[in-house]
């Protein structure tokens, strides 16, 4: 049974966040303390006994605190349960099927012995910071494409596990 976990997450413009809030609040529905948190603020997962961790992709990477967390806190992350996720695909596809994870996670969950793995779509919407961003949405190829029902069912799974 594991008591406290960590949701922490790499967002550039909320829409990460946001999904791993969603996360923490099924966490906690099943009982267990959860802290949300941005990758950028975790000085040790000590304190944790379980981290779900995850990040928007950009350009098929990582965010890039997400990666610098994974890298700085790998050996105590290899010590206890993890599971990872991915936001990013601005269309309907992480909807329609499982979409495997982007090459840098792959080797991650290798390394860190990984629990599970998922990809969820993006939201990319007007203000959004990044040129690259400004592009996508300039060519009207943004938009929400979050399913928080999808998201809720993987954290009652993550939940499950950490329950029983």
């Amino acid at each position: 049974m594991t008591d406290t976990v960590l949701v922490t997450y790499g967002s550039t413009n909320g829409s990460t966040a946001r999904i791993a809030d969603s996360i923490g609040d099924v966490l906690r529905k099943d009982g267990l303390t959860v802290e949300v948190l941005p990758a950028r603020s975790v000085d040790s997962v000590a304190p944790y006994d379980a981290v779900v961790a995850g990040a928007g992709l950009y350009a098929g990477r990582w965010q890039k605190d997400a990666r610098r967390f994974l890298r700085r806190h790998r050996d105590a992350l290899a010590e206890r349960p993890l599971w990872l996720f991915s936001s990013g695909p601005l269309d309907a596809s992480a909807s329609e099927r499982d979409l495997p994870p982007v090459p840098g996670v792959k080797k991650a969950m290798t390394a860190l012995d990984v629990r599970d793995h998922a990809t969820f779509g993006g939201c990319l919407e007007e203000g959004a910071k990044g040129f690259v961003a400004r592009m996508i949405l300039r060519n009207g190829k943004g938009g929400d494409f979050r399913d928080f029902t999808a998201i809720e069912t993987w954290a009652a799974r993550v939940a499950d596990e950490l329950t029983h």
